[in-house]
């Protein structure tokens, strides 16, 4: 035992003195076992492998060397990381942020962490952030908006599930959606009720799933409509972008639109600039819906019609997904609900 004792007191002293933490080997050396049998000790696998008053002497040496394992290279070895990549496009406005936010929320209670991958094209990490994703992550959720990163990244041959997506085509093994189709349905509604016949569709110009339901449940919903009329202009999600494109339609001869539904916040803002220039004054003459209830919703003047998105609960719901496909469970199912927040930018039109 005194062999044992003196052991220690060279694997202290060597620890003490040296520049790296304790490891596996120390802790066999203090001990006066092999690095077999600590492992099987801290990993709780000694009983009937090795006696007691071995694994207690173990346990003591490591207490007071301070070893810790390393959870890490333990987790490499076992081929899991309990980190997930979040793929989403630039994080030009906090809904992204939100999603994270969500998302890791729950990946922190489950003892995962979450690793943010924005894909734009000139902006952000580079292009592939690990040298494999594969060796690198347990798991991916990603935008439909953002699913030309995957490729660049090998994500799509892990355990993927996709946000905003048609669950009829998606390549992930869950999909989690909000309910953007009643989202549009409450905008054109509330328009409708207020007497619009008229609509300018300000959409998006991006080759996203969600954007062709937003074009596609819009045109159906005014299609039962006699009456109504409906013009789709398109414009990046950039505000500049979206004021040019709204003043070239609003300025176009014939019957002007009493009523802009915008793909997105950002859109709006636009369309005020727009309505600006032109003379045009909301709500009297020009009413303007958005999508996603960002700050930006409150902060221009009237305040903003918009859909709001619950950002937090979209980031949750892909983690529990994400978390349920990891464990073969069937994630939940059913759309995220939305909801038609109504503030001044809408009121009735001015001319029939």
């Amino acid at each position: 035992m005194c062999a044992v004792h003196e052991s220690r007191r060279r694997s202290r002293r060597t620890v003490a003195h040296g520049s790296t933490r304790p490891t596996s080997r120390d802790v066999a050396q203090a001990a006066g076992v092999s690095q077999a049998a600590v492992s099987l000790v801290l990993g709780d696998k000694w009983r009937g492998r090795v006696s007691e008053t071995t694994a207690e002497r173990v346990r003591q040496a490591a207490r007071e060397l301070g070893y810790r394992p390393n959870l890490a290279a333990r987790n490499l070895r076992l081929g899991h990381t309990r980190t997930v990549l979040l793929v989403v496009p630039a994080l030009t406005t906090e809904f992204f942020a939100g999603v994270y936010t969500g998302a890791a929320r729950i990946a922190a209670q489950h003892g995962f962490g979450v690793v943010l991958y924005p894909s734009p094209e000139g902006i952000g990490p580079a292009r592939d952030p690990f040298a494999s994703a594969q060796t690198a992550l347990d798991g991916v959720i990603a935008s439909s908006m953002a699913a030309d990163a995957l490729t660049a990244i090998r994500g799509d041959q892990l355990p993927l599930v996709m946000l905003d997506s048609d669950p009829a085509g998606s390549h992930g093994a869950a999909t989690v959606n909000l309910d953007i189709t009643d989202g549009i349905r409450q905008v054109t509604d509330h328009l409708l009720g207020l007497g619009h016949r008229r609509f300018l569709h300000l959409a998006a110009d991006i080759a996203s799933w969600t954007f062709e339901v937003r074009a596609h449940e819009l045109a159906a919903r005014l299609g039962d409509i006699p009456g109504t009329s409906l013009l789709t202009v398109r414009a990046p999600i950039s505000i500049n972008e979206a004021r040019t494109a709204a003043e070239t339609a609003l300025s176009a001869p014939g019957p002007r639109p009493t009523a802009i539904v915008c793909d997105d916040d950002k859109l709006a803002a636009g369309a005020y600039k727009a309505a600006r220039r032109l003379g045009l004054r909301i709500p009297d003459d020009l009413s303007v819906t958005g999508l996603d209830d960002l700050a930006l919703a409150t902060a221009i003047d009237p305040e903003l019609t918009t859909v709001r998105l619950d950002a937090e609960l979209f980031g949750e719901r892909g983690m529990q997904a994400l978390l349920a496909v990891l464990e073969g469970r069937e994630p939940k199912a059913g759309d995220i609900p939305v909801e038609l927040v109504v503030r001044g930018s809408t009121a009735p039109p001015s001319t029939p």
